[in-house]
């Protein structure tokens, strides 16, 4: 008898920092949500599809859920609970520990309220003494009924086969949503602004809070004429910009890109310049290499920085930034 196709939709759930993006782009074996070592790396739901003979899962990852402090933390929580509403199983990822805090008990609140089936994820296991995971899960179990509790670690890809197994059992009978070829339906501009809000987070590090966003200002294609190649350097002028063209991949193909860094102090804006541009130049020169990996062609990158006071509870400014108006209160 020929099996029937699966298929239908999947939330990633779980506080800040928890390793949200990094198991979605594990399981469908791409990068596609940006990571970082901050919280509330995420900030719009992010779908990825990972399609097999089986069926076809589609992702969605959801910014963090926590106490909301401005405009964008009201935006991303309304995001993460309506997630739960669009969505046939619900994974929470949460990090191995015995203690759980008011945050866990009011995720559980709202997963109670959902009626889907929700499979627990322990993840980063490798990180603590294996002895301990089967407390820690037990310690879960009195908070909610699981349908199901693995422990995972999404960075080494430990176990996740077993989570596409758990989820397959609890998927209706369906259609194939998105053709094979198809990982996400963000478009190249959305994720070229992730990619440099991503490599911005990494080299800064703690230096300026997260509390910066990218804007593509133009991104054109273009063919490489004969013997053309521009070769950027580092502007010393306060707003840059910088452009980032000097060793870039072999292509016909060329796509210029200008972007700008949007922060809200003065301050972190020189931070996010550095010394003769410096740093800029570092963001730039990442975030580059990394959009080319993923347009496989030539990028001219040019990077600019601006000051936009209290920008995150701006809703012109959050709306011009591709969050969804409908959400922001």
């Amino acid at each position: 008898m020929t099996k029937k196709f699966k298929s239908g939709f999947v939330g990633i759930v779980g506080r800040p920092n928890v390793g949200k993006s990094t198991l979605m782009n594990h399981l469908i074996g791409q990068k596609i949500a940006i990571t970082s070592g901050k919280p509330q790396t995420t900030r719009n739901q992010i779908r990825t599809v990972y399609t097999c003979e089986e069926g076809q899962i589609i992702f969605l990852d959801t910014p963090g859920i926590h106490k909301a402090e401005n405009k964008l933390g009201e935006y991303m929580d309304d995001v993460a609970y309506e997630t739960l509403a669009q969505v046939d199983v619900i994974l929470w990822l949460v990090e191995p520990s015995a203690f759980s805090g008011a945050g866990e008990k009011f995720i559980a609140s709202k997963l109670k309220l959902t009626g889907k089936p929700v499979i627990l994820i322990m993840n980063k296991v490798d990180t603590v003494d294996k002895s301990k995971v089967p407390e820690y899960m037990q310690m879960y179990r009195k908070l909610y009924p699981f349908d199901e509790i693995i422990p995972v670690s999404a960075l080494r890809s430990v176990n996740l086969d077993s989570i596409l197994e758990a989820i397959f059992e609890r998927l209706p009978e369906g259609p194939m949503y998105y053709d094979e070829e198809t990982v996400t339906d963000q478009t190249q501009r959305t994720i070229a602004s992730e990619i440099i809000r991503e490599k911005a987070l990494r080299c800064l590090k703690e230096e300026v809070p997260h509390g910066i966003a990218v804007e593509i200002l133009s991104m054109k294609e273009r063919v490489r004429r004969a013997g053309k190649n521009r070769r950027g350097a580092g502007s010393e002028e306060a707003d840059g910009p910088v452009l980032v063209t000097d060793g870039a991949a072999e292509s016909d193909i060329i796509w210029d890109i200008d972007a700008v860094i949007i922060t809200e102090k003065d301050s972190h804006k020189g931070i996010i310049i550095g010394k003769g541009g410096s740093m800029l130049k570092r963001i730039g020169t990442q975030s580059r290499i990394a959009i080319e990996e993923m347009m496989e062609a030539k990028v001219n990158l040019k990077l600019f920085v601006k000051v936009r006071k209290d920008w995150r509870d701006n809703a012109g400014i959050l709306r011009n930034l591709g969050y969804d108006p409908k959400q922001i209160r």
